[in-house]
């Protein structure tokens, strides 16, 4: 099987790397990571309003481009390897998945639009103290009410939470157990009972929130699709989520390669320059290596999401693979670099940092290979 971008996708990918050789990178990254907010409004805007990304992949009913998911390649591999800040991963990979996959036609008429336009954000609030990605770890729970519903529980870890428009929480109907009684209910952040704290995280290029509910009320028409969700379609929200998350780190584990080859060439050391030696020509082919499978593993994932075929299995592999790559080629960045790596005004200190934070998020490599292991009832 051969993949390789369109002519479409080719303009996009150029398009993007104008865009954020200009607005992105690690400067900008360094300026907007101290803010609270954690992301320049200007940039935002001008990628929702000017250059349309915040539509591609919603449906052209509800105001978008309604284009596939293998059109993101181009443009979440550039924001990786650019290092963008932005709440593009949580609203348009995140928010408007959950309400394409799991919402009513009314609900995805009434929220879409303005996701698409950028003038709303959206994010989902999965996690909870324990960090994972499975149905167990949802212990929010919700009561059905002559009016609606009562919400309670904490949130953790929710990206770009204490910015979104939009929080789409995860919760369980009480007494509820396993993959059974669990809804996706949309709210306003200045809902009654809600509260939210920034948190300082590990890598504060994206942003994170702990959001609390106590006692927080619902309309009816805040769950999406109007009932609880099977399972696999939560598991589908997660799994698109995955793949995104893969071509940004093909992004990222690209950029540490070529700034690693790049001070290698000019570095010398007994007056050679030290990408002659051959322990530094050996790292370099490793990460080349790494780059490139883990750019045919994401790249197959998004096609997979585009088709419909092998989704779980393919972004199970995606995640696991590309993770575990962006580590590696983060990690050797700094090593070739020496000293100057570990600085903290050091790009290969962000790279590093979005490696570790991205590991983790939507599951550890060592989540995902079990979940293929158990796919193939190993």
């Amino acid at each position: 099987m051969k993949f390789a971008l369109n002519d479409e996708q080719e303009a996009l990918a150029e398009s993007a790397k104008r865009f954020l050789q200009e607005k992105a990178g690690c400067e900008a990254a360094l300026q907007v990571m101290e803010t609270e907010q954690g992301f320049d409004e200007a940039v935002w805007d001008t990628m929702a309003s000017e250059l349309g990304w915040t539509a591609l992949t919603i449906p052209e009913a509800y105001g978008g481009y309604g284009l596939g998911y293998t059109d993101l390649i181009p443009l979440l591999e550039a924001m990786g390897r650019h290092m963008l800040c932005s709440p593009f991963f949580s609203s348009i990979c995140m928010g408007a998945n959950s309400i394409l996959e799991a919402g009513t036609e009314e609900q995805k008429a009434k929220w879409l639009p303005e996701i698409a336009a950028g003038t709303s954000r959206a994010t989902l609030a999965f996690t909870e103290a324990g960090g994972t990605w499975c149905a167990d770890d949802i212990q929010a729970t919700y009561t059905r009410t002559d009016e609606g519903f009562v919400i309670n529980g904490t949130k953790h870890y929710v990206l770009d939470g204490h910015t979104a428009h939009l929080i789409i929480i995860a919760a369980r109907a009480e007494g509820s157990t396993g993959e059974k009684g669990i809804s996706l209910f949309v709210m306003d952040p200045a809902s009654q009972g809600l509260s939210i704290c920034a948190i300082k995280n590990l890598d504060q290029t994206r942003k994170q929130a702990n959001i609390t509910l106590d006692n927080t009320p619902l309309a009816l028409s805040a769950q999406l699709g109007g009932q609880d969700l099977d399972w696999s379609i939560v598991q589908r929200i997660l799994d698109l989520a995955g793949v995104a998350l893969s071509l940004e780190q093909v992004g990222c584990a690209e950029r540490c390669l070529q700034t690693a080859v790049d001070y290698a060439k000019i570095r010398t050391q007994f007056n050679r320059p030290i990408g002659s030696f051959q322990a530094i020509k050996h790292k370099c082919a490793d990460m080349l290596v790494l780059v490139e499978s883990a750019r045919s593993a994401a790249w197959y994932a998004a096609w997979s999401a585009t088709q419909s075929e092998a989704l779980a299995d393919a972004a199970s592999q995606a995640q696991s693979y590309c993770s575990d790559a962006l580590y590696s080629c983060a990690a050797e960045s700094i090593q070739i670099h020496g000293g100057i790596g570990f600085t903290w005004e050091h790009e290969a200190h962000l790279y590093f940092k979005r490696a570790q934070s991205s590991k983790v998020l939507l599951g550890t490599p060592e989540t995902h290979r079990e979940r293929i292991a158990q796919m193939l009832e190993l």
